[in-house]
């Protein structure tokens, strides 16, 4: 029975053990498997560089023949056929009407959602409608009047929107301010009063009428109830000190919990048309 004997590895140089092994020449089976391993990544890499430079072959031959279909279509195009100039609008024949002597042209009707917001009236052609989540699905029924919601706009985010109508020179007949309940939370009262103070000054010198739309009695917390009961209190008193309109929503959807969607905060189908009535009312007793 052969003995054991510890040998070293001529590559890694690390002691093995072995059974009659000559210690001339050995080479552990972790280096053997790494040179097998070595072998096969430089057989994959000339295989890949063979594959690369086929490619390019390839691809330069497509080009080839790109570049000799485009000749012999130009070559094939009649003398009297005059190219199309860039920039000019080509009609189009559909080659299934050939036969058919009557055409017909569907008109393609384009319009701008932003349209009214980016071209200029002057002052006695539109009414805005501006605020939070609140507004979302408010309906004037006129043509002259703008509702742009704001979801979980506060009075600075309401600036800052009239802030751009103003840069842009825009003037309306009246202005319809909706903010408050985004406010409260922050339980900052001075605080948001001096904002919405400047949301009306701001809105003062857009239009000659300034119309400020008061909260509405939200199923909350009694803390936001009370503050919001405290800010249309306030709005009460401020704004016909400051010739600004008022809108009282508090009395109209006091007691009336059907007019609030279930979070007990935005208007239900029959509280946007109440709203909406309130505010449609306002635009009417100030023309």
């Amino acid at each position: 029975m052969s003995c054991p004997v510890i040998v070293t590895c001529t590559s890694c140089h690390m002691f093995s053990i072995a059974f009659s092994v000559d210690n001339i020449g050995f080479i552990c089976d972790k280096c053997k498997e790494t040179g097998r391993l070595t072998e096969k990544i430089s057989e994959l890499e000339t295989r890949i560089q063979t594959l690369i430079e086929d490619s390019k072959s390839a691809r330069a031959s497509d080009v080839l023949d790109v570049h000799s279909i485009v000749n012999t279509l130009h070559e094939s195009v009649p003398a009297e056929v005059e190219p199309v100039q860039p920039g000019k609008w080509v009609t189009v024949r559909d080659r299934s009407s050939r036969g058919s002597k009557n055409h017909s042209s569907v008109p393609i009707t384009i319009t701008n959602r932003f349209a009214p917001l980016s071209e200029t009236p002057t002052e006695n052609d539109c009414a805005l409608v501006i605020g939070d989540s609140i507004t979302r699905n408010v309906k004037i029924e006129t043509a002259t009047t703008i509702v742009t919601c704001l979801p979980g706009a506060r009075a600075p985010d309401i600036k800052a929107n009239l802030k751009v109508l103003a840069n842009a020179n825009r003037k309306f007949s009246k202005i319809i301010i909706h903010v408050g309940t985004n406010d409260v939370r922050l339980r900052q009262s001075e605080i948001t009063k001096i904002n919405i103070k400047e949301v009306c000054e701001l809105a003062s010198t857009m239009s000659r009428t300034v119309i400020c739309s008061g909260p509405l009695p939200v199923r909350r917390s009694d803390e936001i109830v009370s503050r919001l009961c405290s800010l249309n209190g306030w709005l009460s008193r401020w704004c016909p000190q400051h010739n600004i309109e008022f809108i009282d929503n508090w009395k109209s959807f006091w007691g009336k919990p059907d007019l609030l969607k279930r979070d007990g905060i935005h208007p239900s189908w029959d509280g946007a048309a109440l709203l909406s009535s309130n505010m449609a009312h306002s635009l009417r007793a100030q023309t």
